[in-house]
């Protein structure tokens, strides 16, 4: 039978190992999972929690995004632990934002687009968000513009653009998601689109892109030739 301090002793070396790997870069993305619980929940062994928690999520990034409702039904974690969890989602939603506030969206495209799944991926039900722009395609405002079922999300068109004049913003981006993974735009999706598109194109405002989150995939109307 292992005694308390020698199993404390075995937890000790393993979360060590699991630090250093960490430093060198060799971090598996299930590992990081479990390093973060080690700081979540010091005096346990995590290494079932993390297995449960991967398998069940599928992705350390769905994790992170998952309501705190759904992070504590989860046996073991507790509300500091899911508030842990959510913490870093926000970090990591104000630094992709940060970079979208100070340099044209098109400088990095890949931020953009890291900011997007930050903020849609793992999403339980479709939201709809729109980036209004400045003259150098830097971020005034991301505003969720509505919010709706597990597949459907309303867009009212008059209120996107009266808000794009009263942002005085050059462009905008289209954003939404679809809670099932890897579906690309519906019918209705492009059809929206389009009529936004013209909308705003008679005021001298671009629709710089409509971006479509579904799981890990981002899906780009400009690069699928659905604008003009």
């Amino acid at each position: 039978m292992i005694k308390q301090e020698d199993l404390q002793s075995l937890q000790s070396g393993h979360r060590a190992r699991l630090r250093k790997k960490f430093l060198d870069g060799q971090l598996t993305e299930y590992e990081i999972l479990e390093l973060l619980l080690t700081y979540a929940i010091p005096r346990r062994d995590v290494r079932t929690l993390s297995r449960q928690l991967y398998k069940k999520y599928g992705s350390l990034h769905h994790l992170l995004a998952a309501p705190i409702e759904s992070l504590m039904e989860n046996e073991g974690i507790k509300e500091n632990t899911a508030t842990f969890f959510k913490v870093i989602h926000k970090l990591m939603e104000l630094e992709y934002k940060t970079v979208l506030d100070t340099a044209p969206i098109f400088h990095n495209f890949e931020k953009l687009e890291n900011y997007c799944k930050i903020l849609l991926s793992g999403k339980a039900i479709e939201e709809f968000h729109v980036l209004y722009l400045d003259s150098q395609y830097k971020l005034i405002k991301d505003e969720l513009h509505s919010s709706g079922t597990i597949d459907w999300a309303a867009v009212y068109i008059r209120e996107i653009v009266k808000k794009a004049l009263d942002l005085n913003a050059s462009s905008i981006v289209m954003l939404h998601n679809h809670p099932s993974s890897y579906t690309s735009f519906s019918s209705q999706d492009i059809a929206i689109t389009q009529e936004l598109e013209n909308a705003l194109e008679k005021l001298g405002i671009g629709l710089y892109d409509h971006l479509l989150v579904s799981g890990d995939v981002i899906y780009s109307a400009r690069n699928m030739h659905l604008l003009k």
